[in-house]
């Protein structure tokens, strides 16, 4: 098992901090990718962060009413050796199918 740490990620438009409002998650439950993680508000708005991995919650870096800047520790997860460091997954290249353009015989 690894464990992988989640910084509070950069919700754009200039914003370099937000308060949390509400965890959706306690340590110690399972959370699967892109299911609802926390509730954070920002200058401008209140929004819902989904997890962004499968794994067991280890540790929730900071409790609810707290700010944290844009770059520090959200929230530790414990995933197995095979997820860690896998955020998602990879496309697989596929050839271009050929495409083929028929048209009626005329009259």
């Amino acid at each position: 098992m690894a464990e992988v740490t989640f910084p509070l990620p950069d919700l754009g438009e200039g914003l370099i901090s937000a308060r949390v409002l509400e965890w959706l998650v306690e340590e110690g439950d399972w959370v699967e990718r892109n299911a609802p993680l926390v509730e954070l508000e920002t200058t401008k708005s209140a929004v819902e962060i989904p997890s962004p991995q499968s794994g067991y919650v280890a540790r929730l870096h900071v409790g609810a009413d707290e700010e944290l800047a844009v770059g520090e520790s959200l929230v530790t997860f414990t995933v197995s050796d095979e997820q860690a460091g896998i955020v998602g997954t990879v496309p697989e290249e596929k050839k271009p199918q050929r495409r083929v353009r028929l048209s009626l015989p005329e009259d």
